[in-house]
Parts: C-alpha cells; structure tokens; sequence
C-alpha cells in the first residue's frame, strides 16, 4: 500500500522537513505497534542524504509520557538522544513528556525533535506527501501572528463546548507548520497551539471527536464543567466514565489541569482513533489535558502525564472578531489562503 508514494512523503521529511545533512546523526525511535514500513522507508531517505540513522525499537510501554518510564530503559534511551543531531519518533505508546524526552530537550539544545507518533504509511502520505506544504506554512503563521496580537478567544462547538478565556502575551504560541530544521520540539505539520491564562478558562467543554488516552474515537461525547483552568465535573456515559477513573488513577490533582487549546488544519487528516492526526482534522479545536512545559506556559503544569481531546467543528473569536464558523474559516485573508488548499 502506497508504496511508491511513501518513498516520497519520506524524502519530505528527511529533506524538507528536518533538513538532514551528511554525517548529521538521526535517531528514530518506534514501539512494537509502530508501522515498520514507515521506519524502513525514513531511515533509509536519510542514509540516502549521507545522515547515519539510528532506529531504536522498543517493547510497546503501558503508558505515554512519564507513565511510559517504568517500561523503558530511561538512562540509555537519554544517553543516546543526548547525542543525537534529529530525533523522529514513531512510537505509537508516545515518549513525549517522558523522563528521556525531558532530559534530551534539556541537555541536547541542538536537538531536532520531530513528533509523528502512532504514524502509519496511509496517514503519512495523505498529511505529509500529498500536502502542499508552502500555502500550509502560510495560512498557519498567519493565523499564528493573529493570535500573539489577541487578549480574549471564545470557542464553542455543535456539540456543547462553550468556553472563554483570556490570552497570556508572555506564553508562547506555537506553530507546526513542518518545518523542524530548527533546534527545538516539533510536530506534524497543520497545527497551532496556545496556552491561555490558564486561571481564567471557565465554561463547558464537549470532546465529540477522540478522546487519547485513554478512549480513542469516541462513541458518545464527554462533557466536562471547566472553572478557573480545572476540570470539576465529568458527565457522560462508559466512556466518561473510562475517563474520568483514568485521571483519578494518577492521583495528582494536576491531571485536571487544561493545558493547551489547538486548531487543527491540515488537509489530509481524517478523524481515525490515531491522536496526532484525530487533533489536525481540519476546523477542529483540541485541548490537551495534564502536564504542559514550563518552555511554553511559565511556569508549567507539573502532571504525571497528558491526555489529548478534540471539538470537531468549532467556532472561534479573536477579541469578539469572529474567524471560524462550524469548523470553517471566514475571515476575508485566511479563507482565500484555505481555499488555495481546497480546504475552506
């Protein structure tokens, strides 16, 4: 499947979007889950541009972020990510947020990470191969820029989310547009995300689309009461209920934590149980749930781990301006730059 096509969406990311260089040493990383396809076909779009790939397989963890650290071997897995030049991980039990992510990102400032966890060949090619990667890029930074310059979002969504906040000028605001040629933390393409004050988020928040960890695709909607930043109530039905028993398992109160709001815009992504595509389907809004770095929102949230939820169809206002409908964009600017995409 998709054999010739995946030897190109490979060549982008090898070529356009970590910029590998000759000798330059890249490390990917996958679980037992992981799709072997896509490792082989990465690895060797490096080792053709005269990098020296180095993949580490692992036995799937029980859990992602720190919750994977009891399963992994932390010290080994740091110790070579600390050497590392590019990093791309493919695990489907994610490592972001994990004791070696942490110490990697801390000691190695020259590290490129790349975060195309849970990556199957099919998602790979329709999010990476088949997107125009320039007017992506384009249409993301410029509503990037648009929310650096706003103090109050809304968000609301078919399905019940309803939630206000206002916006922090000294937290950060992120944009994945694909291009990682850069040092630092980065992940698939189609994706801007903010970290609002988190003490003024207040309101309802429905996730209707997927739920991960630990639900996956949802069957039914979760919704949650928000007041001040946490979550204070869980309604819905078994998968609720999954959810809610997840987050008390952890026994730290920083689980109930919102740590980040996200727009997902990449035009192939589909809405398939696989979290880092589920929150790119496009005009979605994603909030993340948990631990979120002090890098980004100072001076961070402290949790066990990080959950992923996302509200498809959503409405969004920049200070009162209106600029998302039901999931689709009509303010004047970024609706000719989506409708380039044939995404508007």
């Amino acid at each position: 499947m998709y054999e010739y096509e995946l030897t190109l969406a490979a060549r982008r990311i090898v070529e356009d979007m970590l910029h590998l260089k000759k000798s330059e040493t890249f490390v990917i990383t996958a679980d037992t889950e992981s799709d072997d396809k896509v490792v082989d076909a990465v690895a060797g779009a490096a080792y053709a541009v005269g990098a020296k790939p180095l993949v580490i397989k692992i036995p799937a963890p029980g859990g992602v972020g720190k919750a994977a650290d009891p399963s992994i071997p932390v010290e080994a897995l740091s110790a070579v990510l600390c050497r590392a030049d590019a990093w791309v991980e493919f695990n489907n039990q994610w490592l972001l947020y994990s004791t070696p992510f942490e110490i990697a990102v801390e000691k190695n400032k020259a590290l490129r990470y790349l975060c195309l966890v849970g990556m199957n060949r099919n998602m790979m090619v329709r999010t990476i191969g088949k997107v125009n990667q320039v007017l992506l890029s384009k249409l993301l930074n410029r509503l990037a820029g648009m929310n650096r310059q706003v103090q109050r979002m809304k968000v609301t969504t078919p399905a019940g989310t309803d939630l206000a906040f206002e916006m922090e000028p000294s937290y950060s605001v992120v944009c994945d547009d694909g291009n990682a040629s850069l040092p630092g933390i980065h992940m698939l393409g189609g994706q801007i995300s903010i970290f609002p004050k988190f003490e003024t988020i207040n309101g309802t928040l429905v996730f209707d689309g997927a739920l991960s960890p630990p639900c996956g695709l949802l069957r039914e909607p979760v919704k949650m009461q928000i007041e001040k930043g946490r979550i204070v109530e869980i309604k819905g039905g078994t998968q609720a209920g999954e959810f809610q028993s997840w987050l008390k398992a952890f026994d730290d109160p920083n689980m109930m934590c919102l740590a980040h709001c996200s727009y997902g815009l990449n035009p192939g992504a589909k809405l398939t149980g696989n979290i880092l595509e589920d929150e790119r389907v496009w005009g979605c809004i994603e909030w993340g749930i948990g631990y979120v770095s002090a890098l980004d929102a100072p001076p961070g949230i402290d949790a066990k781990s990080h959950t992923d939820g996302i509200c498809l169809n959503a409405s969004v206002w920049l200070d009162d301006v209106q600029i998302f409908d039901k999931g689709g964009i009509i303010q004047a600017e970024l609706k000719k730059l989506a409708d380039e995409l044939s995404c508007g």
